[in-house]
């Protein structure tokens, strides 16, 4: 696959017609979509983009035991969850392994995931560089509220792939909100809202990891609210292309950070108070962040940039809000009850 590169220099006019991604007025509610779209929408390792369960039987989780039981099964299901769920602590430190082939939905906009978090991936092993046949691999975790999680409340890790998280509420993990390491690959995090935390969004964990992360920790966020979430949003090493597009920054200490010769594509976000809303001098080796099109409103530095990064179009089409609709279109959107 040849790629597109993208230039802090030389950016394709808003009209080309050699971009894939265009601008469009807010979307009815049906275009947040029911399939995943980004980088979980890549065909790639064996998987024809991310369809979690389908396919499966629905099974609906109103305890902890109903739901522990049914995301270890190992054929596809669509776990619906209803109502409020406590993960034990246990041996694992609260995080509670998820196999492939899952679909995992909350019902409404109660259901809820509280006091432990998901974990996504083979047990971790640095002996392990390249993806192997039993990878954990085709989730989809969707309107459900997390918190109170005793590490990360979500983990993706050891070369997991075609992940989409889409319209969560993430607020008050002791650890990450969703990070994703270890080599995992073609992620999507979507119309999410996070609040009330601290480390965000960690892609990828190491700067010693390049072994197992260069040239993979391919994902998109967009749509996201970062609600005063206060950093990582994200804090990216080694991946490339990553691309941030569409979010929503209010009240962050800095968002996006690109380090480890990682390559960030940013464009079409908005900050809001953001101290730092985007760098590539930040701890480690620099990193690489072509931005364009984004509004800053009361931040204290610009962003930094440094290229090319190779293009997201590369890999997929997709479509653009202008900038100044995110700070309307995202918190309408993102979150749980939305879907």
């Amino acid at each position: 696959m040849a790629a597109l590169i993208a230039s802090a220099l030389t950016i394709p006019p808003a009209g080309s017609s050699s971009l894939s991604a265009t601008l469009s007025a807010f979307p009815p509610s049906s275009a947040f979509g029911t399939t995943a779209d980004g980088f979980a929408s890549v065909s790639a390792l064996g998987q024809n983009g991310t369809t979690g369960g389908t396919g499966g039987a629905v099974v609906t989780a109103a305890t902890t035991a109903q739901f522990l039981d049914y995301i270890s099964r190992p054929e596809p299901l669509i776990v619906q969850v209803s109502g409020t769920i406590t993960l034990p602590t246990g041996s694992r430190d609260g995080m509670h392994p998820v196999a492939s082939d899952k679909t995992i939905v909350g019902l409404g906009s109660t259901a809820r995931l509280t006091g432990g978090g998901l974990h996504i991936g083979l047990p971790a092993s640095d002996r392990i560089t390249s993806p192997p046949a039993d990878a954990v691999h085709n989730i989809i975790i969707r309107n459900l509220s997390f918190d109170g999680a005793t590490d990360d409340l979500i983990n993706v890790q050891m070369f997991s792939h075609h992940i989409w998280i889409d319209h969560n509420d993430f607020s008050d993990g002791d650890d990450g909100a969703v990070d994703v390491k270890r080599g995992s690959d073609f992620v999507t995090v979507s119309w999410n809202r996070f609040h009330d935390h601290d480390k965000t969004l960690l892609l990828g964990h190491d700067d010693d990891n390049a072994a197992q992360d260069r040239g993979r920790l391919r994902v998109t966020y967009h749509h996201n609210y970062f609600d005063a979430s206060d950093q990582r949003n994200p804090r990216v090493r080694f991946a490339e292309p990553v691309h941030v597009y569409n979010n929503y920054y209010r009240d962050n200490s800095y968002g996006v950070a690109s380090t480890m010769d990682a390559g960030v594509v940013l464009e079409g976000n908005y900050f809001h108070s953001v101290n730092n809303p985007g760098r590539v001098d930040f701890s480690g080796d620099l990193g690489r962040l072509v931005e364009r099109d984004n509004v800053l409103v009361e931040c204290n530095h610009p962003i930094e940039t440094r290229g090319p990064v190779v293009e997201p179009r590369t890999y997929y089409a997709y479509t653009l809000h202008r900038a100044a609709e995110v700070p309307t279109v995202v918190p309408a959107g993102a979150g749980v009850g939305k879907i």
